[in-house]
């Protein structure tokens, strides 16, 4: 499997900017289904997990 490059996504980066824009709310849908997203937040340290579950409110 390829390394997921959620850390530094240019999509990632446009929703940061404007989360009201048409990419950053696909970004925002799409990290609720991606296997990429997934994997690379399973293996975060836990310091970094709750700051992107504040940031992006993520419900898990």
């Amino acid at each position: 499997m390829a390394v997921a490059r959620c850390g530094n996504c240019p999509i990632r980066a446009r929703y940061d900017q404007n989360p009201k824009s048409i990419i950053g709310r696909i970004w925002r849908w799409h990290i609720n289904w991606c296997p990429g997203w997934k994997a690379y937040f399973k293996y975060l340290p836990d310091k970094e997990k709750a700051e992107l579950v504040y940031k992006y409110d993520l419900k898990k």
